[in-house]
């Protein structure tokens, strides 16, 4: 028995040996624990604290997110000739040397995004302008000014897509983009940007711009026929007015939502404005004329005061809507606009009759029409009246949002909505149905409601299954019953102890 024993040792001395070494060919196939797939080298998380110089060179795209690179060193990408792609978002990195990106000119996407590139800007442009064929920069929530976002851009003159989101930008003028002439995509959100002077004129191929979450006051002038999608929510935006040209706007989206819109937007006179959102405005403004005016030659005037320069603009309240040709628009969004509007009217020949998806919730509205397939008209008072409007919608309506109403069962007959999909009716009163072509004496419509094939009933288990309801009404009471046992039992608890004592007691030896 001695025999095996001893070998024992020897036996886990080899077994031991053994693991260590394939741990070794595992790591030396991953270097640092990177990830290859095909051109693909993920080193996300790692760690790491320079960008690993083994990883092969056939590489095109290279993942060094998530780590705590500080410097991107001359000799950093020095075997990667072949990167078209990279990406050190969130790291610690605050200089780029001037000669890190000489072997790998053929980089065109780049991703900075949560560093501290403010540290040695001026070094840091050096180096990209050294990236002839960089298409995609993302230079985001590196705590950058306008001055160092135009000395970082200044060469680079291939880019298509730059986001400087999520920086210290205040002011924008012509000098910050000047070279950028290829530009397609620009994201200025969430920074603290309150003036804008012809930054954006020589991006003639401009077709993308966010600039959310910023502090304009208004839009003046809109002049760029060439933008497709506009974003300016979530500012203090009071009123946007656009040039006044018969030129062709190719503007197909424009978000002014979560501003301070007094009236509605002045547009332009031709576009391709497919979908204008104005949600959470204020455009309450016209509550406050007297009572009788006729909006029809109503004026209004704006002063603009600019520098030492004075100047008034006199407008008609609704020439905005009048000149503007918007027979293509077929998403409007209004809700919740400090509840102003108490009817909304298209009819034939209207410029809005193409309308097909309109949202008017939280306002006051009593009376709508239109040929459209999709209405919210939740949080209005739209079933206080006549109801022969809603019927003439009836052909087309898909979508139909009647939530907090105030609806009844006897207000509304869906009987004729053949086309309906989707009805909401949550936040009301209704004690039945209302009549439907499923109604009966019976419960037999709902049978045939979970039958029917495309329809859902999202909150149908809120009506179905009243077992929970039963639960919540008996919980009280028995918790009150429990409560009272325990208050009797602790007030006769000694004397109950005693009965029990005297009645069954046995002598207990100790």
């Amino acid at each position: 028995m001695e025999a095996p024993l001893s070998a024992l040792p020897l036996l886990l001395l080899l077994l031991a040996a053994g693991w260590r070494s394939g741990v070794v060919a595992a790591w030396a196939t991953s270097p640092g624990g990177c990830r290859l797939v095909q051109s693909t080298m993920d080193c996300t998380g790692r760690w790491l604290s320079s960008v690993p110089g083994n990883l092969g060179g056939d590489t095109e795209e290279l993942l060094l997110d998530d780590n705590t690179i500080r410097v991107l060193g001359n000799a950093s990408l020095l075997s990667y000739r072949q990167l078209q792609r990279l990406s050190l978002t969130k790291n610690r990195l605050e200089l780029i040397e001037p000669g890190a990106f000489l072997r790998s000119q053929g980089l065109r996407v780049l991703s900075l995004a949560d560093n501290l590139l403010s540290t040695n800007y001026m070094l840091t442009a050096a180096a990209l302008s050294a990236l002839p064929a960089l298409r995609t920069l993302d230079l985001a929530g590196n705590r950058l000014t306008e001055d160092m976002v135009s000395v970082l851009v200044w060469n680079l003159s291939s880019l298509e897509s730059l986001s400087v989101a999520r920086n210290i930008i205040m002011r924008l003028d012509s000098s910050v983009f000047t070279n950028l002439t290829q530009l397609l995509e620009l994201n200025l959100e969430k920074n603290y940007i309150f003036e804008i002077d012809q930054a954006f004129e020589g991006l003639q191929r401009l077709q993308r711009l966010n600039i959310a979450y910023n502090c304009l006051p208004c839009v003046v002038e809109f002049g760029l026929t060439q933008l497709r999608v506009l974003n300016v929510s979530n500012n203090i935006i009071e009123w946007f007015l656009s040039l006044e040209s018969d030129d062709l706007f190719e503007l197909e989206v424009l978000d002014l939502s979560h501003n301070r819109l007094l009236f509605f937007p002045v547009l332009p006179r031709q576009s391709k404005l497919r979908s204008l959102l104005l949600k959470d405005n204020e455009m309450s403004f016209y509550q406050r004329l007297p009572n009788g005016t006729s909006l029809a030659n109503v004026t209004v005037q704006f002063q603009l005061i600019d520098g030492n320069s004075t100047s008034i603009m006199t407008v008609n309240l609704w020439d905005e809507i009048c000149h503007s040709n918007l027979s293509s628009l077929r998403l409007l969004d209004m809700s919740q606009n400090q509840n102003c509007l108490e009817m909304f009217d298209l009819s034939e020949g209207d410029p809005l009759a193409m309308l097909t998806e309109l949202d008017l919730s939280q306002n006051r509205l009593e009376e709508l029409g239109a040929d459209i397939a999709t209405v919210d008209l939740s949080h209005n008072q739209v079933l206080s009246g006549d109801l022969g409007w809603l019927q003439d919608l009836a052909v087309t309506l898909r979508v139909l949002s009647l939530r907090n109403t105030s609806l009844s069962s006897a207000d509304v007959d869906f009987s004729a909505f053949n086309s309906l999909v989707r009805l909401d009716l949550s936040g009301n009163s209704l004690s039945v149905f209302p009549p439907n072509p499923y109604n009966c004496c019976t419960l037999g419509w709902w049978d045939a409601l979970q039958r029917a094939e495309g329809l859902r009933v999202p909150d149908g288990r809120e009506t179905a299954d009243l077992a929970l309801l039963y639960l919540v009404l008996a919980l009280p009471t028995c918790l009150t019953a429990l409560v009272a046992f325990a208050v009797v039992f602790l007030t006769f608890k000694q004397k109950l102890l005693k009965m029990v004592k005297s009645r069954c007691g046995v002598s207990s030896p100790y």
